[in-house]
């Protein structure tokens, strides 16, 4: 099960329909990134767990573009990332996290990464699964992503995010309290 569990949040039957299919048609269409797993097997899954379908609804209605990446052979889980080509145009001009945000005197975003992913039901990618992640296309070459902070950078104020350019994948640090419109972050989701 996903850390972060969203309670009674269902999709009613029509949307809960068109999610899966885009999902499946994603995934039909970019075998690449889940070499040897089935969607009927994905699907099941899917349909049995309500609140996780709603967040996937979520990700995908913020512009992440869910799809599979992998299944943990331990749990059984399958694993999607946000695939969008850029950072989700729907999560973008945010700083990283509330205290963040409430550091900031002037010009405030009007959320931070990690509420948001949390309201969805997701975890920022880690800079590990971001690099995964570009192993599967390229991503990010025209805007980066927040990915998960490890404490001891966070309480020295800074946070890292990530991106693509030249060929490469570059990981940056800014002060947790910046944003920018080409900046917003992806997520992971487990089911």
């Amino acid at each position: 099960m996903n850390k972060i569990t969203i309670k009674n949040k269902k999709l009613s039957p029509e949307p809960r329909e068109k999610l899966l299919k885009t999902l499946r048609d994603r995934f039909e269409k970019n075998m690449n990134r889940h070499k040897g797993l089935v969607w009927a097997k994905v699907q099941v899954r899917l349909e049995t767990n309500v609140e996780i379908l709603w967040s996937l609804n979520e990700m995908e209605r913020t512009g992440g573009e869910p799809d599979v990446v992998g299944r943990d052979k331990k749990t059984g889980e399958y694993i999607f990332y946000d695939c969008s080509a850029e950072s989700p145009a729907g999560r973008r001009s945010v700083c990283y996290d509330r205290e963040a945000l409430e550091s900031r005197k002037v010009a405030k975003p009007k959320n931070n990464a990690i509420d948001m992913a949390a309201s969805i039901g997701i975890e920022l990618l880690t800079e590990e699964q971001y690099r995964k992640l570009q192993k599967l296309g390229n991503f990010d070459t025209k805007t980066s992503s927040w990915v998960k902070t490890s404490s001891a950078i966070r309480k020295l104020g800074g946070a890292l995010f990530c991106d693509r350019r030249y060929g490469n994948v570059f990981v940056y640090h800014n002060g947790a309290d910046s944003y920018y419109a080409s900046r917003g972050f992806r997520g992971s989701l487990r089911v």
